[in-house]
């Protein structure tokens, strides 16, 4: 068995997939991944004529960690890095619930708090 948690990150076309064993290393290498982006300008505004779209409403990267199992995974959640550079948690694939900070909290810990204590 190759990993029993995939973590997947996305930047823009790109797409890169790591396995862990462990959830906790899953998480970390997220952390380290996604952290570098943070506060950056990543997007500039979209105008379609008819609706703008600007950069906090655009995702530049998102990492997400899934598993174990194939189809019906126990764990599932991420982290969006939007274009303005802010970062919002999420768990869930199809119905996505975004994971709300504690006082003093990153949003990588409250990712982290959210799966683990649901797993």
């Amino acid at each position: 068995m190759a990993g029993r948690y995939t973590l997947t990150i996305r930047t823009g076309p790109k797409v890169e997939r790591e396995r862990f064993e462990e959830l906790e290393s899953a998480l970390d290498a997220l952390e380290a991944r996604l952290t570098p982006l943070e506060g950056r300008s990543l997007r500039d505004a979209v105008d379609l004529r008819y609706r703008e779209f600007a950069p906090v409403a655009q995702v530049a990267a998102r990492g997400e960690v899934a598993g174990p199992g194939r189809l019906l995974n126990a764990v599932r959640g991420g982290v969006d890095v939007r274009g303005d550079g802010s970062t919002e948690a999420y768990i869930g694939r199809v119905r996505r619930r975004l994971v709300e900070r504690r006082k003093g909290e990153t949003v990588y810990a409250a990712l982290r708090r959210a799966l683990t204590d649901g797993a």
